[in-house]
């Protein structure tokens, strides 16, 4: 019969201890746990132990400056790192010094119960080394939330850091997408050489591949002397394909031949060059609806498409805005404008609006109020009426300007149809859409009462049972302390 693992916990917390120690003793494990870095370390010196578990703030030492360490002394000894401290410079480190997961708390057991076994179960490997240069903590964070759907992404980028996999992210205009792209690059293999980014949308099409691959002398009317192009000036670092949906059929086939063949020829040229790079694709299109109107390459897109990221946008990350507000009035702060603070009653006006602009349209919004408020303390009036000027901008950009709601409902089904001619299913479009009208109409009503229900509900013509349950099935965020 084999001998049980052995687990070594640290974590200052007495609770967190006790309920690993009881579910990973129930799943057949020995358990040892401590509240000292030190005596983790006395355990790991003595050899004891198949698997660490720790926190990251003890009271006598970090958690993190223990793993590289461990990885010295013992490089088979795999190590899982916990944190509340759940922001993406604590999964980077996490990863960059050896740990073999890292995990947000509060995490799920069941997870934490599969991780350790894939830890347990993994081959042995050479210790990994801590990255010099990567930026430190407490120096800029390029991504910021708490949120479960931003924790994922930390681990995904902090995972392929290590790589050089061929990455593809997506989402809505103004979620941060090159912010991705600049994580992936500041952080991974590649931050000494350059980080290149192109915009395939702000490119004129006949000069995409001229732009991407360069061109010889003559190659074309204009062509006085060689350029050179994206790809070589991104030689030994990222290149960042920015709105990849909108690159034209000709570059795609030239694309996908790099990515086939690892190397390229300049417009006009004959002599091949090796393409050292690494890619990182990105769109707010829905690319599968492009290959299905043969507007982009099936086989280009599972090229590109090795590691999906999805970015969520803002309203479905609600909890993030107080965060992120704060954040960007810091660096309002830092680049000259006047400190500011946010009222509690702000911030909750803040969970109420739609953000059609995403985390850009929030920025925006910090600086706005930076620049143009003198109190020190922004109120939640404030907001409103920057929310309100705002507004008009918001929907000429999106092309509803002097639009009745009738014709831009209209516009917006005709998608829907042209989908059903195409050959794809459209199913319960009645509910979808009077969902999708339902949704804003009552956050506006709620945004312009200040959360109180009894207002709304007299506004939008319901009873207030109706509103509270209403908002119970669109799952709109409430302000807590308004009726």
């Amino acid at each position: 019969m084999t001998e049980p693992r052995t687990i070594l916990i640290a974590d200052d917390d007495r609770a967190i201890r006790t309920v690993l120690s009881q579910a990973l003793g129930r799943s057949g494990y020995q358990v040892r746990a401590t509240s000292s870095a030190a005596t983790l370390w006395r355990w790991v010196e003595d050899g004891e132990g198949d698997l660490v578990i720790t926190d990251v703030v003890m009271p006598d030492e970090n958690g993190l400056d223990l793993v590289p360490r461990i990885k010295r002394i013992r490089p088979e000894l795999r190590v899982v790192v916990m944190s509340a401290q759940s922001t993406f410079a604590t999964a980077i480190k996490a990863t960059q010094r050896g740990a073999f997961e890292y995990l947000p708390k509060p995490f799920d057991l069941k997870e934490l119960l599969a991780v350790c076994e894939r830890a347990l179960a993994a081959p042995a490997t050479a210790s990994a080394e801590e990255g010099e240069g990567a930026a430190a903590e407490g120096e800029r964070l390029p991504l910021v939330g708490r949120s479960t759907a931003m924790q994922e992404i930390y681990r995904t980028v902090a995972r392929l850091t290590t790589t050089d996999l061929t990455v593809m992210v997506t989402g809505e205009s103004g979620t941060g997408k090159e912010l991705i792209a600049r994580a992936l690059h500041d952080y991974g293999r590649r931050r000494t050489g350059p980080f290149v980014a192109i915009n395939m949308a702000a490119i004129p099409r006949e000069l995409i591949e001229s732009e991407l691959f360069g061109h010889e002398r003559g190659a074309f009317t204009g062509a006085l002397n060689r350029g050179v192009g994206r790809f070589e000036q991104a030689a030994g670092g990222t290149l960042f394909l920015d709105e990849i949906g909108d690159m034209p059929p000709e570059a795609q086939t030239r694309l996908l031949r790099v990515l086939q063949e690892g190397e390229f020829t300049t417009v006009g040229g004959r002599q091949p060059i090796k393409a050292n790079v690494r890619i990182v694709a990105a769109t707010h299109r829905d690319l599968r609806q492009l290959i299905r109107q043969g507007l982009f390459r099936e086989d280009l897109f599972y090229r590109l498409n090795v590691v999906p990221i999805r970015l969520p946008p803002l309203r479905e990350r609600v909890e993030d805005i107080p965060l992120l507000a704060r954040h960007f009035l810091d660096r309002a702060r830092a680049s000259g404008l006047p400190s500011k603070q946010l009222a509690p009653e702000a911030l909750e006006r803040l969970k109420l609006h739609p953000w059609p602009g995403n985390a850009r349209e929030l920025e925006n919004l910090m600086r706005r109020l930076a620049a143009l408020y003198p109190q020190e303390v922004i109120g939640a009036d404030a907001v409103t009426a920057e929310l309100a000027e705002a507004a008009p901008a918001t929907e000429a950009e999106a092309g509803g300007q002097g639009t009745s709601l009738e014709q831009a409902v209209e516009r917006h089904l005709s998608g829907f149809m042209a989908a059903h001619r195409d050959g794809m299913p459209v199913r319960d479009l009645y509910e979808r859409v009077l969902a999708e009208v339902e949704r804003p109409l009552l956050r506006l009503a709620l945004a312009a009462t200040r959360g109180n229900q009894i207002k709304a509900a007299s506004m939008l013509g319901l009873n207030r049972n109706t509103l509270r349950k209403k908002i119970r099935e669109l799952e709109l965020p409430v302000v807590r302390g308004l009726p």
